[in-house]
């Protein structure tokens, strides 16, 4: 299912994600890089032609010349690099941050079936843990600066060291290959464990996180589930120790190896490097400043080849990492994939045309050739027990879920030839599962910044009948929700979060609005309320209900009755009362007899 890219691919893709993420970060890092490599070449040349200078004629002027340039590049390399480091020390963060903004906002463009499929739900889980865990992006960014400035510098150092002895070079670069092949092999090692790990890791995270989560502490209490929680995580961290003892043992032999070639490399640099040049200099072939330069150029280039290997295995190890960040990327948004002809609304009718839909990696139909017509303005009530496939064909409505046969037409076109965003302003919802936010009350309503709300969130309040509240906030409608911002938040009850819900939708003044389960945090007197408000809330709107309290369908126009993922019934609430087997007669009375 997923789609691996070549490290060239995955390169490309990173540079352009970087540049439209912090261009201006880009180009200084790849200016500090350059810069540092001109510091080492500069300090391996430079007292080259001082000390020649010293055994030689000796002239002030000239004596003056070379020694004010060793020390004034030094200076201004110095306050460069601090200078620099400060500015790097701050973006850094920003950097890191917009990162993971990027990848937050590529999992909200992304086409909403995907978020429920089990294959992207773990790429998501995996990218995630690239970013949050091993920093993978802002690593990989430091790692080429890394790449970059080593290479700047091999290159002044190599055009010195070949002057000297091609073969010295040659010989440094077989060794450097051997002592990379061997990190290639430890990475790979690691690499393998990474993968061991990560699914170990995210158990273990789930039940710290678990034993930290202030809406678990209740149950944990009540039921003594502290040392079912501490024995669980500490299996896993036991299981993860297990796991690294093994990688390690693997590393220091590797390692161990890796410094014997790197301390015969020294050997062979250093050997070659002063037997050649004193041989020479008693020859007087060259002087003790070509002697200087050449010591010194044979032990930075030593040292930046081996670095330069190292920041080669490291960024194949990254890009390994962000693989999944990578293919996740990659994915066409919802935007991409759903553009089509301008919806300009309102709704004026819907029509399902034998609807099938089966949830990803699932074999099993949840809806089966589902068909019906609704009108403009019609409350339609929708009932059915649990599983029956009420909530996925709402979804389908929203265009959450894509029928797999079958068409859904809303003013006589299929849904999916619309455009995505103009589609959506006209379909308002609350599901089961809503969420509010740590906003204020107001922008949870008009999901705009505080004060830029059309002036009718106080009206919807009172509709929705949260004007007594209200009343008893200090600051309104702009308190924030909750208190772990701000101790003068306020903690709402489970009915008044579900009417900041309801005003929500209304809000937005959809020509159709679906309320799943809309009352299902209310008590039977709020629910009344509700209903016998829902007429002049919802106006000439297109409504759903989704609800198991049956009085819902009593204030609606028809009612579509779901069995089985089937359409058993669609009809007013007196003509299905009046089926005597009927299901939608068999859940009344039962539930009427509840209330008696």
């Amino acid at each position: 299912m997923g789609i691996k890219m070549n490290n060239a691919k995955k390169l490309r893709l990173f540079f352009r994600l970087s540049w439209e993420t912090a261009p201006s970060y880009i180009i200084l890092l790849i200016f500090q890089t350059v810069m540092s490599g001109g510091q080492v070449v500069m300090n391996v040349v430079l007292p080259k032609f001082l000390i020649d200078e010293l055994t030689g004629n000796c002239e002030p002027r000239r004596l003056l010349m070379f020694g004010g340039m060793i020390v004034g590049s030094n200076l201004f390399f110095a306050w460069f690099g601090r200078f620099m480091k400060r500015h790097m020390d701050v973006q850094n963060p920003y950097v890191s941050q917009k990162m993971e903004q990027l990848l937050g906002e590529k999992i909200m463009s992304l086409p909403y079936i995907r978020l429920e499929d089990p294959y992207y739900l773990d790429l998501k889980e995996r990218a995630a843990f690239a970013f949050t865990n091993q920093e993978a992006m802002l690593n990989m960014i430091m790692g080429l600066a890394e790449l970059l400035q080593k290479g700047s510098t091999l290159i002044g150092l190599t055009i010195i060291m070949v002057t000297l002895s091609p073969v010295l070079v040659v010989i440094l670069l077989l060794l450097v290959g051997i002592m990379l092949l061997l990190q290639k092999r430890l990475s790979v090692s690691f690499r393998k464990i990474n993968e061991l790990i990560l699914p170990i890791n995210r158990r273990y995270g789930y039940y710290v996180n678990q034993a930290f989560s202030n809406d678990m502490q209740k149950d944990i209490r009540l039921y003594s589930m502290a040392d079912m929680l501490g024995e669980r995580i500490e299996w896993y961290n036991r299981d993860m120790t297990k796991t690294f003892v093994r990688f390690h043992k693997q590393e220091g032999f590797y390692m161990g190896l890796y410094s014997a070639i790197n301390d015969l490399q020294a050997a062979v640099s250093y050997g070659y490097v002063g037997l050649r040049v004193i041989t020479d200099w008693f020859g007087k072939r060259s002087s003790l400043g070509s002697f200087t330069m050449y010591v010194n150029a044979a032990v930075q280039f030593s040292a930046n080849i081996t670095a330069f290997g190292q920041a080669v295995i490291r960024l194949g190890q990254l890009l390994g990492y962000l693989d999944p960040f990578m293919e996740l990327m990659e994915l066409p948004d919802e935007q991409e994939v759903q553009q089509g002809v301008e919806f300009h609304g309102p709704v004026e009718s819907i029509v399902f045309e034998n609807v099938d839909f089966t949830y990803p990696g699932s074999e099993k139909k949840v809806l089966k050739q589902v068909s019906f017509s609704v009108k403009k303005g019609e409350k339609i009530s929708v009932v059915g027990l649990n599983g029956a496939g009420k909530t996925t064909l709402i979804k389908l409505l929203c265009r959450l879920y894509q029928p797999q046969s079958g068409r859904i037409l809303v003013n006589g076109r299929d849904i999916m030839e619309y455009d995505y965003q103009s589609y959506m302003r006209q379909v308002a919802a609350v599901f089961q599962d809503y969420r509010l936010f740590a906003f204020s009350i107001e922008e949870n309503i008009s999901c705009l910044v505080e004060g830029q709300n059309s002036g009718t969130v106080e009206k919807l309040i009172s509709q929705v009948g949260l004007s007594e509240k209200m009343k008893e906030l200090p600051q309104g409608i702009h308190t924030l929700l909750g208190k772990e911002y701000d101790e003068k938040g306020t903690e709402m009850s489970g009915g008044q979060r579900q009417k900041v819900a309801i005003a929500r939708a209304l809000y937005k003044d959809a020509s159709m609005i679906i309320l799943d389960e809309p009352t299902s945090a209310l008590d039977p007197l709020a629910e009344a309320e509700i209903y016998e408000n829902f007429n002049e809330l919802a106006g000439g709107k297109t409504a759903f209900y989704i609800s198991h309290r049956m009085s819902s369908s009593v204030f609606c126009d028809k009612v579509l009755v779901i069995d089985a993922g089937q359409v058993a019934d669609f009809a007013e609430h007196k003509e299905l009362m009046k089926k005597e087997e009927s299901l939608y007669r068999r859940l009344f009375e039962a539930q009427a007899q509840n209330y008696e």
